[in-house]
């Protein structure tokens, strides 16, 4: 599972509100791309399209999907939102992350 905080989930509905998306279609897609100085990289996505492969979970009303490619490497993560004086944006705390960079947008595994 993919866990998503309370603020993170705050965080998301109030972006999907913002942008006028409809929250009863809307997913929040978690994953993994290659690149970033550490090797792969963090994605987050506001969609409505979910695939069969998908893995599925409802996070403080957040529905959060992940492909099963993504899922190896993100498997017992959460994603936390932070607003602080040195900046505001989602932050993933990962288990699986061997090593991560200095921004914290991409890691190792």
């Amino acid at each position: 599972m993919i866990d998503l905080s309370e603020r993170a989930a705050s965080e998301v509905k109030t972006i999907i509100k913002d942008q006028d998306l409809n929250p009863e279609q809307t997913f929040l897609r978690v994953g993994v791309k290659g690149g970033g100085c550490s090797g792969f990289s963090y994605t987050l996505d506001l969609t409505e399209t979910k695939y069969d492969t998908d893995e599925i979970w409802d996070r403080h009303g957040i529905k959060v999907i992940c492909d099963p490619k993504s899922h190896i490497y993100l498997e017992g993560a959460n994603v936390d939102f932070k607003d602080e004086l040195m900046g505001r944006g989602f932050v993933f705390n990962n288990p699986n992350a061997t090593s991560s960079c200095g921004c914290g947008s991409s890691f190792s595994a």
